[in-house]
């Protein structure tokens, strides 16, 4: 079997699933606002599932869309996805040497479903393949962890942004989903007290600065968080030297 209990029980296999699960936030906020995307854009619910289920790449999705729905040819649709998705054949060959022991059908398998992050984690963690068979099913029971909860992630998010796309106002477009997105990238990445603290004073700065023109506030958020939290790392990195020092 292709995840064999060997796999599922592996230590690394969980250590995969909860690496992934830090950043899956993020990945399921892209997906709701690419099952968004696909509705608000004119394709039917059908359509949107199908391509959901069958394409698993949000980047060449929202890439194809539109041409879909403009009624270009084929070849060019197919020429776009490819184009967006070259990075995947630098990913193929730098996975090669990990999963060439292993026959076909499961290299194409495991190459499907790898996806950015799964892959970054994964080469992040073993960034030499493994010779021993022990090896090689750590690693392998490693990227399944990490694209197994990519990839639940993924559909059941775009699912959902399919389901409620009808219930969002039209006048919201697009931009709420994109909203929506950006604020659980924010919040996967606030992992610690100073990137927390930074993300509320950007968030309060660009708030009560709401009156500068050309959305000039959403500079001034920026601004004041790089620079206050620039000093309070720069006094805590002096109260603990002093602290060394007693």
């Amino acid at each position: 079997m292709f995840l064999s209990a060997s796999i599922r029980r592996h230590p690394a296999f969980r250590e995969g699933w909860r690496e992934m699960a830090a950043v899956s936030v993020g990945i399921g906020a892209w997906g709701l606002m690419t099952g968004v995307a696909m509705l608000k854009s004119g394709m039917s619910v059908v359509e949107a599932v199908a391509m959901t289920l069958l394409v698993f790449a949000g980047s060449s999705q929202l890439a194809a869309i539109p041409l879909l729905i403009a009624g270009a040819p084929a070849w060019v649709i197919l020429a776009t996805g490819f184009c967006v998705n070259l990075r995947f054949v630098v990913f193929s060959l730098h996975l090669r040497p990990y999963l060439m022991h292993m026959p076909r059908w499961r290299r194409l398998l495991h190459g499907y479903l790898t996806a950015d992050m799964s892959y970054a984690l994964f080469t992040r963690r073993y960034p030499t393949p493994g010779v021993l068979p022990s090896q090689r099913e750590e690693q392998e029971a490693y990227l399944v962890g990490g694209y197994a909860i990519n990839w639940c992630t993924w559909m059941g998010m775009s699912l959902l942004g399919i389901a409620l796309a009808n219930f969002i106002p039209t006048h919201w477009g697009l931009g709420f989903a994109g909203v929506l997105s950006l604020v659980a990238i924010v919040c996967s990445m606030a992992t610690t007290r100073l990137r927390l603290l930074a993300a509320l004073i950007a968030g309060a700065t660009a708030v009560v600065a709401y009156a500068l023109p050309l959305k000039l506030n959403i500079v001034a958020g920026i601004g004041v968080a790089v620079l206050l939290c620039f000093w309070l790392e720069k006094q805590m990195g002096l109260d603990a030297e002093a602290e060394d020092a007693r």
